[in-house]
């Protein structure tokens, strides 16, 4: 896929993981994933934050958790025109503002909301940063899944918020919802989850291997939380946490 150099207002562009450990947490993924983390040349203005890159395009960011009991987890960020509007519509929609809109230097203005539900996201205002330059490529997202015990309330939410349409697909392991914006897809949104888990947004990473990296991950000290299975028409999925808990899924897509 080419480079993405720009993202529509309404859709996901940016996924990053705060950690307890970022330099043990960038050799995980840089060995998952095939990422290079350099070191920030703002790091005091970020406060550690790091991007990671894959094959000279940012894919991700990583930073160290900032205060205590913030939960170690991926978050994704949606493009957005005007953060502010955002969490007055986010307010308005029953969500909660868990950050107030705050720029980043000239890189843009960030957000961070908790919907109805409780599934925490973000929103990003781009500047001179406009998230992810990859997408869909080994090494970089492929998909971004909201897992939620309400449906009906997180349709509303969203689409209220971002003007999202939500279509309900069959597959073989039973219906999944596919989000679009404007005819394009790019997630889905399921109810299917264990009663311990708290509703949230979970990331897809694409890989040449799902059960290889499944694998890797397992033996590097994370967890195995769906073995690997197959989803006709979008490829080979399996689900896994690091050796801190941050949950994700690695995806060898068909085509």
């Amino acid at each position: 896929m080419p480079e993405r150099t720009s993202y529509d207002a309404g859709t996901p562009c940016w996924v990053e993981l705060s950690s307890p450990d970022l330099d043990r947490s960038i050799e995980f993924y840089g060995a998952l994933l095939g990422w290079e983390v350099p070191e920030s040349e703002n790091a005091e203005q970020t406060g550690g934050y790091r991007l990671a890159m894959k094959d000279g395009r940012p894919a991700a960011g990583m930073m160290p958790q900032m205060q205590e009991g913030q939960p170690t987890a991926w978050t994704t960020y949606v493009s957005v025109d005007d953060a502010s509007a955002t969490a007055a519509a986010v307010t308005d929609a029953a969500g909660t503002v868990l950050a107030e809109p705050m720029d980043v230097m000239d890189l843009g203005t960030m957000a961070v909301f908790a919907d109805p539900t409780g599934a925490v996201f973000g929103a990003w205002q781009p500047g001179s940063f406009h998230g992810a330059g990859v997408l869909r490529e080994p090494g970089a997202v492929a998909w971004n899944e909201l897992t939620t015990r309400d449906l009906k309330a997180a349709k509303s939410f969203y689409g209220e918020v971002f003007g999202w349409a939500f279509e309900e697909k069959e597959f073989d392991r039973g219906a999944y919802t596919i989000i679009s914006l404007e005819g394009e897809g790019f997630g889905g949104v399921t109810d299917r989850m264990p009663a311990e888990l708290p509703n949230h947004w979970l990331v897809y990473f694409a890989v040449e291997d799902a059960d290889a990296t499944a694998a890797l991950a397992v033996e590097r000290g994370g967890s195995m939380y769906q073995e690997p299975f197959d989803m006709p028409g979008i490829g080979r999925i399996a689900t896994v946490t690091d050796p801190w808990g941050a949950s994700f899924s690695v995806a060898a897509l068909d085509g």
